[in-house]
């Protein structure tokens, strides 16, 4: 059983089917807003009646509270940054591995590496014209920086594909609110809520609000892209407000609509009486003093707590981007054709043999 990975802020249901009715079948609902943070999993037992038995909800989420309020081993990040587009040094004067991954993701970059220079080249053929939004014959630096987020992030439209399967029931190609509601809470807005204050109808509540924010068209309905914003808020400027709001939610623990000092501190970390606190937890005291505060009232406000989780981080896929057009671009227009990319096929994909100048064979390591 795992948790739906990286930024997922609210609940997302995980189904698997049993092999019979005697087993178990879980469903997990995730509440964070960034990987790492509280979560509880909540399990239930597939009945023939398929009604949830309490006492195993109880004890699941039971457990789960404690590793959630345990003392932590290392510093909670609610900070969203980029990933880097490759682990790899970026150093073309000795091979184009950086932009590979770049360009194609991880991943898919291992697969081109196993073609032919043809089988390379047809296939990096058929991506430009995906690439090529406005099908006008070229691509942009802002077509490809579009493409270069894409494929970096090809495991959340992954993920939401498979979400999709599971909440989209009556198979019209949209994801309704009602539908999603049915598939999230039918089986738990019965059941009484846990003691320790966690609340089914409030956790239902902030998943309308964020899915009418990520509802552009107001129909309470989500087309794939929509789903993707409900799900993954932090990927999209219009739902960043949404982001804010509710790590704003989580920590602000007096419901004055600000964060404090302890209930920043306190988030990170739980003393639990220990006198004694990490050196990292006296440095974060330091930082919400000196650049997270920035109008020294004691407090942070909306857009300081909007400058701390969402701060503004070099663009490494525009840079990349750019960086692809320049090095491709022939006649210098400033835009790529279909051939301009291709001719310069070395520079986006691999394959088993890759041209640097000279004819150089490149050995795999399996």
């Amino acid at each position: 059983m795992g948790v739906f990975p990286g930024g997922r802020a609210s609940s997302i249901i995980e189904k698997t089917s049993p092999e019979d009715t005697g087993e178990f079948r879980r469903q997990i609902v995730a509440i964070n807003t960034k990987r790492g943070q509280r979560s509880a999993v909540l399990c239930r037992k597939c009945m023939h009646s398929h009604r949830m038995e309490l006492r195993p909800l109880v004890m699941c989420f039971a457990l789960c509270v404690v590793y959630a309020t345990s003392k932590p081993t290392e510093k909670k990040d609610r900070v969203h940054h980029d990933e880097p587009l490759s682990n790899l040094e970026h150093d073309d004067a000795e091979n184009f591995d950086y932009d590979h991954e770049a360009f194609l993701g991880q991943e898919e970059a291992k697969t081109f590496d196993q073609l032919t220079p043809e089988e390379s080249k047809e296939r990096l053929g058929m991506l430009v014209e995906r690439i090529d939004e406005d099908k006008d014959g070229y691509v942009t630096a802002e077509e490809m920086k579009k493409w270069i987020k894409h494929s970096q992030k090809r495991w959340i439209y992954d993920d939401v594909d498979r979400q999709w399967k599971s909440h989209d029931l009556n198979g019209d190609g949209v994801v309704s609110w009602e539908e999603y509601k049915n598939a999230t809470y039918g089986y738990v807005l019965d059941d009484s809520d846990p003691d320790d204050g966690f609340s089914y109808k409030q956790m239902m509540a902030r998943d309308e609000r964020r899915f009418k924010m990520a509802d552009q068209d107001n129909d309470m309905k989500a087309n794939k892209e929509e789903f993707t914003a409900f799900l993954h808020p932090e990927e999209y400027d219009h739902m960043k407000d949404i982001v804010v709001l509710e790590t704003m939610e989580d920590i602000d623990k007096n419901g004055d609509g600000l964060i404090d000092l302890d209930e920043y501190i306190g988030d990170m970390y739980n003393q639990d009486g220990d006198a004694s606190e990490p050196e990292w937890v006296k440095t974060e005291r330091e930082q919400f003093t000196e650049f997270r505060d920035k109008n020294k009232d004691g407090k942070m406000d909306k857009e300081e707590t909007r400058d701390w989780i969402l701060p503004t981080d070099y663009d490494h896929a525009d840079a990349e981007a750019k960086h692809l057009v320049y090095e491709s671009d022939t006649d210098k227009d400033g835009r790529l054709t279909r051939e301009e990319i291709v001719d310069k096929y070395d520079l986006f994909v691999g394959s088993q043999a890759t041209d640097f100048g000279e004819a150089l064979t490149r050995h795999d390591e399996f």
